[in-house]
Formats: C-alpha cells, structure tokens, sequence
C-alpha cells in the first residue's frame, strides 16, 4: 500500500511540474530558461532535467497533460452548464486557450519530428471530446446541422493560428465565436 502512495504523490509531483511549466510557457514561451520553471513548481532544476533530460522533452509532457485537461473538460463541462451548447462554448474557450499558448512550440520540436507527430496524433484524441459536445448541443435542438467534430475542431486551429502575431484589429477568439455562432440553430439565435 506504501508503494501505491508513493505513485499517488509523484503523480501530484509532476503534475505541479507540468502545470508550473505551463504556466511559464504561457508567459514567456517555451525558450523560457529552466530555473524558473524550477522556482515557479519549488524544486531544483536537477528535479526537472531527471523527469524531462531535454527541452522537447518538457514540452511533449507539457502538451500532452494540457490536452489530457481537455479531454476530461470535455464531460465535466456538459455536467455543469446551463446547456450544452454552453458547454461546447465554454470548452471551444479553453482549447483556444491551449492554441493561443503554443507560441515556439515547432521551433521546441523541430529536432524531434517523430514527437511533433506524436503531439498531433495525440490532439486528434480530442474529436471523440468535441463529438460528445456537438452531439449534445444537436440533441437538445441548439444546433441542428451536423458539424464533423474534426473540421471544427480544424477550423479553431486555423482561426489560432496567427494569434500570437502582433495585430490589434485581429482578434481569435471573437472569430470563433462567429464560427459558433453560425453553428447554432435559427431558433437559438439571438
């Protein structure tokens, strides 16, 4: 039984880790320097580079929990909205703020093509998420066309893509709120 806490804690432990580098990717970018990760999660550089020998390493980890987060948002989210399309709003949000963060991410993984193609196979795992959304927006008459799960979720990713780009007058996330807004049913609207 002693073992199995043990599990439970450097779970808890890395998760931390994770979530502390996540956190310092969002505000400074994946380039940013390893002490502070460390002082921003409470544990010595040695801590990180036992866990993750190298930077691609630490960002692959990093990724892949932000998008094991969305898919667990996925049901918890139509569990607690008003309704479900609320729920695939609420849940479009936080993958726009996945999207938006990933600012150096392919310059991070450009000697590690294979991990790069992991990531993304790893960011189609999400499509079951966004069908279990849609499917209940539609269910309860919020939207009625049938919108495949993956051209949506394609479609975030595009209107993301320049985000991190200086323009003032451009704006993701009213953008796809346009997109979300097309998707609803005519009687919804409004």
């Amino acid at each position: 039984m002693a073992g199995s806490g043990k599990r439970a804690d450097a779970r808890r432990n890395e998760k931390a880790l994770l979530d502390a580098a996540a956190a310092v990717f969002v505000a400074d970018g994946v380039d940013a320097p390893v002490r502070k990760i460390a002082a921003e999660a409470g544990v010595g550089m040695g801590t990180i580079y036992r866990h993750f020998p190298t930077r691609a390493d630490l960002v692959v980890a990093v990724y892949r929990h932000q998008i094991e987060a969305l898919g667990e948002a996925g049901p918890a989210l139509l569990a607690e909205a008003e309704s479900p399309f609320a729920a695939l709003r609420d849940w479009v949000d936080l993958f726009v703020n996945f999207l938006v963060t990933k600012h150096g991410l392919a310059a991070a993984m450009r000697d590690d093509p294979e991990g790069f193609a992991a990531l993304h196979a790893l960011l189609g795992g999400l499509v079951p998420v966004l069908a279990d959304l849609l499917g209940a927006a539609r269910e309860a008459g919020e939207i009625t066309r049938e919108i495949p799960p993956y051209q949506l979720l394609r479609a975030v990713g595009d209107i993301c893509a320049g985000a991190e780009r200086v323009d003032p007058d451009y704006d993701a996330r009213v953008t796809i709120g346009l997109l979300l807004d097309g998707c609803r049913s005519e009687s919804q609207e409004g």
